[in-house]
């Protein structure tokens, strides 16, 4: 009896600690630790590099969908997401699933400790950028408030500022400058013709109606943009977090995360 009570007991607290297993771990492994993710990172980042001269010359297009017009005769600009994409946050995440807490908890700390290392290939791709002569222009949604930590971050990293230029665009650092990064895009694109893109969500590319929407949804919009893919925009693969996990629960975040668990589990697909 008493055997059977003892198991009863490691079976209900084995049961819960799965219930409340942190969802991160296993994606969090392979960014930190495979060499898979190395050589992705790097892949994606070379190809962009390699894309970027012919990118430069050829003046009839803009990988902007807000940039459609008057755009020939301006110079050429980058645009690149700033986590995951840039920085590499992989230790935050990391201490989420040692804590069993998740985002945003401890996250403006995390950029205030201006920790964060370069995603594997972009130091190069930088260097290329600054080569050809391309204003590189980062576009994040980390606040306001962490701008002054990011950008110390960034040049600790060796990344060099233009003076008297805001290349840091931050969310809510102006009042329509909210999630939806389009309002920034259509701020750089101004004064630049946008050559490329590179992120590592949706959302760093396609306007935030398609992006925060179902999984069908955000699957058809990548489709449609088939031909900018590998030639104007970039993704890096981010399975930690984004806007592909925030679909699954149709971004309800008050969801317990037991519930968030079983909801994704429904979505996969066994044929």
């Amino acid at each position: 009896m008493k055997k059977h009570f003892i198991a009863l007991i490691f079976f209900s607290l084995f049961s819960h600690s799965e219930i409340k297993e942190h969802q991160g771990l296993l994606a969090t492994l392979f960014v930190q630790s495979s060499a898979e993710f190395y050589t992705n990172s790097v892949s994606v980042y070379k190809a962009a590099e390699y894309q970027l001269e012919s990118a430069v010359k050829d003046v009839s297009y803009s990988a902007a969908i807000e940039q459609t017009k008057d755009f020939s005769g301006k110079p050429p600009a980058v645009i690149l997401d700033v986590d995951q994409t840039v920085l590499d946050n992989i230790p935050f995440q990391a201490r989420k699933i040692m804590d069993r807490t998740f985002y945003p908890n401890g996250w403006d700390e995390w950029c205030m400790e201006e920790k964060a290392t370069y995603i594997p290939g972009v130091e190069d791709f930088l260097a290329k950028a600054a080569e050809l002569g391309v204003e590189v222009f980062f576009v994040t949604n980390r606040t306001a408030n962490l701008e002054e930590a990011t950008k110390n971050n960034l040049e600790k990293l060796g990344f060099k500022f233009a003076k008297n230029l805001d290349q840091l665009l931050m969310r809510y650092e102006r009042e329509d400058w909210g999630s939806n990064k389009n309002t920034r895009r259509q701020h750089v694109a101004k004064d630049y013709r946008i050559v490329m893109m590179i992120g590592d969500n949706l959302g760093d590319f396609v306007d935030d109606e398609e992006n925060s929407s179902s999984p069908d949804i955000r699957m058809a919009a990548a489709e449609r943009h088939y031909d900018m893919w590998g030639k104007y925009w970039f993704m890096l693969a981010n399975p930690t977090y984004g806007d592909w996990e925030s679909a699954l629960i149709d971004f309800k975040y008050e969801i317990p995360k037991s519930e968030q668990l079983q909801i994704k589990s429904q979505a996969l697909d066994v044929k």
